[in-house]
């Protein structure tokens, strides 16, 4: 039997990615075969990529321990960029080398990667990225048919080219920010919500997939440009078109619809337990009827149409919420579904991963880190019926395949390649100025 190939293996992707939106782009590519190769540096702590600091206090820790963004066993131990739970969600399936590139003669090293690469990925700055010398008209000189990816926050070229920017700042940037919330709550009621990233991601790898299909048919790379910004607007089609053609700007409606009725999340039996339900026809809304046991007060004229429920929304939801709340959420939405009515379990990350429905169907792995143990890591976002397909590397640790990529990728001289590890330059840990 023929071994499985993935689709993009052969592939060679060069990764100077940062925080989330480029490290998920080439987690994808990664996902599907490409042998992706993050350049790391000793030299240089760059921010809510591995951790907010190489060496992070303890109250800092402490502070974050059940913020969701912590260390493995909330414990940072002498390498907690390592540790990251961020960063441990995206760096699978890839290598790490460690390069000093503010130093001159470190630059060759880099040449040396460019001309052994098919990709380049990179979401920074673009003016930190011109400060090393990093252009595409450089390593397309390199490598003429190289592909490069640029997904800075607002493009290249514009006033805002060289914003930084977050998620959050790229969701208020778009407008989403005004979309969202309650109508007695203003923007100061908003948690962070870095919704963009994931879509740069996934657009930035889709692109890199169509670039790489028209190298195969003409033999040409070429740069790819991806405003995250731009990028996000395009899921928010409806509401700029909508202003765009009518001036109407979005009404701020909470968990509501602004075409059917009644739609919400209700509070169930339980400390803090929710369902989520909506309603999107006649037929739906009697099925919800039945199941509660068609009270009384659901049979009122005026809720057997959608327009009469949207006018009658606040008396609707209070009625339903006072039966919800004597229900388990997870066996309501079992009923709901199988009556017919859209509805789904409100649930943290704890029942995430005991929902018997992500276990029938193993969407969750194990993986087991050297420095973080044995834990389940969320797997694949899609699968292909003819390309089975799993994690295959654990979250990759700073600097750890130097050895494979300095002398089996690279032929460095050993003279070389010890110089630079007993100046500090390369290796698993941040020089000790790093702060």
């Amino acid at each position: 039997m023929r071994p499985n190939r993935l689709p993009l293996q052969g592939v060679r992707v060069l990764d100077l990615t940062m925080v989330v939106a480029g490290p998920y782009c080439t987690m994808l590519l990664g996902d599907w075969g490409a042998e992706v190769v993050r350049m790391d540096t000793t030299q240089v702590f760059v921010p809510y990529t591995r951790g907010t600091s190489p060496r992070p206090p303890k109250e800092y820790v402490e502070a974050v321990r059940n913020s969701g963004y912590g260390y493995a066993g909330n414990t940072p131990t002498t390498r907690p960029w390592n540790r990251y739970a961020m960063f441990q969600n995206h760096a699978r399936n890839k290598l790490s080398l460690t390069v000093d590139l503010l130093a001159e003669d470190c630059g060759k090293i880099f040449d040396e990667m460019v001309a052994i690469s098919d990709v380049l990925v990179e979401n920074n700055v673009p003016s930190n990225l011109a400060k090393l010398g990093i252009t595409y008209e450089r390593v397309r000189r390199i490598r003429p048919d190289i592909i490069m990816l640029r997904m800075p926050p607002y493009g290249l070229g514009g006033d805002y080219e060289n914003y930084r920017a977050f998620g959050s700042h790229i969701e208020a940037v778009n407008g989403h920010l005004w979309m969202r919330g309650y109508p007695d709550t203003d923007a100061t009621m908003r948690g962070v919500l870095p919704i963009a990233d994931g879509p740069s991601g996934i657009g930035g790898a889709t692109a890199v997939v169509m670039a790489l299909r028209h190298r195969a048919r003409t033999g040409q790379g070429q740069l790819i440009e991806l405003s995250q910004t731009e990028n996000f607007a395009t899921y928010l089609g409806e509401a700029l078109m909508d202003y765009s053609m009518n001036k109407r700007e979005p009404e701020i409606m909470g968990n509501r619809s602004r075409h059917c009725a009644p739609q919400g999340v209700y509070p169930c039996r339980g400390d803090d337990a929710w369902v989520t339900i909506a309603v999107s026809s006649n037929e739906e809304w009697r099925a919800l009827c039945n199941v509660m046991g068609n009270p009384a007060w659901a049979n009122t004229p005026d809720y057997a149409t959608n327009a009469g429920r949207m006018r009658n929304h606040n008396d609707i939801d209070e009625m339903i919420s006072l039966w919800t709340q004597h229900q388990e959420h997870y066996a309501l939405m079992w009923r709901l579904q199988e009556a017919g009515v859209p509805a789904g379990a409100v649930i943290d990350e704890a029942e995430a991963f005991s929902d018997p429905h992500f276990t029938a169907r193993g969407f969750f792995e194990k993986l087991t880190h050297p420095e973080c143990g044995t834990h389940r890591y969320p797997g694949l976002g899609f699968k292909m019926r003819r390309t089975p397909n799993h994690i295959r590397r654990a979250p990759c640790r700073m600097g750890e395949d130097n050895e494979y990529i300095y002398e089996k990728l690279l032929m460095t001289e050993q003279q070389q390649y010890k110089k630079l590890i007993a100046e500090g330059r390369i290796g698993m840990d941040y020089a000790p100025n790093v702060r």
